[in-house]
């Protein structure tokens, strides 16, 4: 089990984060926050696959003049995502966002963050502070040469020494950077010496296989060492598909239990049924299934019965047959076409039962 750094409780509107809450789940619109209702149906969409605290981008005023009309129908917290102009922090604030996220490097002097800081105390507004390899204050990248681990971290340090001292304790952390090994060692140090809540993730990880395999590795690393109360996979993807790979990597650790967990071994040459072909079919009926299912499809007798035996619901197959199983127990026997088809059933009955318990 992951032992989890202990952190100090924030909250994000109604959303509470470090502490004794889970990783909570966020991502990032792809829309113009100007349109509002294009904006709203990502949103719900992205609510609807587990998303739990969702930024937008406010780049122009007619942006922030949508954020209002945004906020009050998101059925999550919403994010302002401030770069530049600290008078967008302000208005942003105004029109009702829960969280205002900025990177004090690129927004000025310090006394204009503080400024902001005094504002998000006042209307109760959790702050983001990012600190990005991109948006480095100057002397720290004088002084280290390059955005470095080292430099990174300490300018997370200098900023949360700032929000202390200014009495403003309802914030987290974010140190990002597209370098894995970067990213890992710039919030391992920042974790050793604070409690405060970290939101973690690889940016700009890329597309497809890569950006999630990077993503993956990079965020998975911090996780087992127990950093890490906030997280988002940064994919050039629907911002969907972030959502389900930080279920994805959640669940691998034991972390977030939300959705199917689908095992199926890797073909061989004693596989004797056309083994991706199921898993394929069953995956795709699957998609969208937010209760906690463990789904076991295995291929061969070598390791089959033990894997069906220990999900939910199991596949154990033969040579051109299979045996069903339901929380250990051996149902029946079915022929290979017939596969997917018992397999969904006993699915549905699980999750029909699980439903009436609720």
């Amino acid at each position: 089990m992951v032992e989890r750094r202990k952190t100090r409780q924030i909250r994000v509107g109604d959303v509470p984060v470090g502490g004794s809450a889970p990783v909570v789940v966020q991502s990032m619109t792809s829309t113009k926050t100007r349109d509002v209702e294009a904006t709203l149906e990502q949103i719900n969409r992205l609510h609807r696959a587990g998303c739990e605290i969702v930024r937008v981008a406010v780049p122009h005023r007619e942006d922030l003049e949508a954020l209002e009309d945004v906020v009050k129908n998101s059925p999550i917290p919403v994010v302002a995502d401030v770069h530049f102009a600290p008078s967008y922090a302000f208005l942003s604030m105004e029109k009702g966002a829960q969280g205002v996220r900025i990177n004090p490097g690129n927004i000025g002097r310090e006394e204009i963050v503080r400024e902001i800081v005094e504002e998000a105390k006042a209307k109760g507004v959790a702050i983001r502070i990012g600190v990005n390899s991109g948006s480095l204050e100057g002397d720290l990248l004088e002084k280290y040469g390059y955005p470095c681990a080292d430099a990174l971290a300490e300018s997370a340090l200098r900023w949360s020494e700032r929000f202390e001292k200014w009495g403003f304790t309802n914030y987290k952390v974010s140190i990002k950077g597209s370098d894995v090994l970067q990213n890992v060692r710039a919030n391992l140090i920042f974790a050793e010496r604070t409690d405060v809540p970290l939101h973690i993730g690889v940016t700009e990880a890329g597309m497809g296989r890569r950006g999630i395999v990077k993503s993956a590795v990079g965020i998975g690393v911090l996780l087992y060492m127990g950093i890490g109360d906030t997280v988002r996979v940064s994919l050039t993807e629907d911002p969907v598909v972030e959502v389900e790979t930080a279920y994805d990597i959640l669940r691998s650790l034991g972390l977030r239990s939300r959705g199917v967990e689908l095992i199926s071994c890797p073909t061989c040459g004693r596989i004797e049924v056309d083994l991706p072909k199921i898993v394929r079919e069953v995956e795709e009926k699957l998609e969208g299934v937010d209760q906690s299912i463990r789904v076991a499809i295995m291929g061969c007798v070598v390791n089959a019965m033990g894997e069906a035996r220990e999900a939910d619901v199991g596949l154990a197959c033969g040579r051109g047959f299979g045996w069903i199983f339901r929380k250990g127990v051996p149902l029946r026997k079915v022929r290979e076409e017939n596969m997917t088809q018992e397999l969904l059933r006993e699915i549905a009955e699980l999750k029909e039962e699980g439903t009436k318990e609720e």
